[in-house]
């Protein structure tokens, strides 16, 4: 199991502390996002990314596995725990934390992006597929392997900085779900959260939160298919 702190070269420690380098991370994740908010990122933020955190963890003498992407003996637990969590974290969304949302602001995630999955098998096959290779893998790369130890980083590899972490990359994840509206940004945050929690709770370990991630992004392709999402209009 590989807990994210393989000791780094002397240089790379210079490097994970190097203000210039944070700064050039920052500004270059708020211009994507800004990017993408005026409409100008071809089709997902999720790419580019992805590249920023490879050439990050690489400055700093560290590679993927060392933020938790490897599956290690215990796999097959680390799988199972990843098929438990999705359910519970669809559960909450879909019974607990949408429901009362909606309650208190009168408004429900902004679907519309989503229209076009009604009754659309093909189309259906191509989200699922997008909800496992970009959603499932690439974005638990970028939010909980890179950006959450990154901020850790920042914030002190103890328990404090990792709660900070955590809060931080989790409403970055929500920010990254804008076009879903105030209530679609809100529940990201706190799957975002969750999905954390499963990676803390397999010790840094990327494979639960992926297969969580996989596991509610196609139960709500699915829902969404069948027309019957909470607040869907077509």
């Amino acid at each position: 199991m590989n807990d994210g702190d393989a000791a780094p070269s002397e240089r790379a420690l210079r490097l994970r502390d190097s203000r210039a380098l944070l700064l050039a991370e920052v500004l270059l994740v708020a211009g994507l996002f800004l990017a993408d908010a005026w409409h100008h990122v071809f089709f997902s933020k999720t790419p580019y990314l992805l590249l920023l955190g490879w050439v990050s963890l690489r400055l700093r003498g560290m590679r993927w596995r060392d933020v938790g992407f490897s599956a290690g003996p215990q796999w097959k637990t680390f799988a199972l725990a990843g098929v438990l969590a999705g359910i519970v974290i669809e559960g909450l969304e879909l019974f607990v934390t949408q429901p009362l949302l909606a309650r208190a602001t009168g408004q429900l995630p902004d679907l519309s992006d989503f229209t076009d999955l009604v009754g659309n098998l093909q189309l259906l096959m191509e989200v699922i597929a997008g909800a496992w290779i970009l959603a499932a893998l690439g974005e638990e790369l970028v939010w909980r392997g890179w950006l959450l130890n990154r901020c850790a980083d920042l914030f002190g590899r103890n328990r404090a900085g990792w709660i900070a972490a955590l809060v931080v990359s989790s409403v970055a994840f929500g920010l990254a779900h804008a076009y879903q509206g105030s209530i679609g940004v809100t529940e990201n945050i706190i799957d975002g959260a969750l999905l954390a929690g499963v990676y803390f709770a397999c010790g840094r370990n990327l494979l639960a939160p992926m297969v969580a991630h996989g596991i509610t992004d196609t139960v709500d392709a699915l829902i969404i298919f069948s027309g019957h999402y909470p607040g869907l209009t077509k």
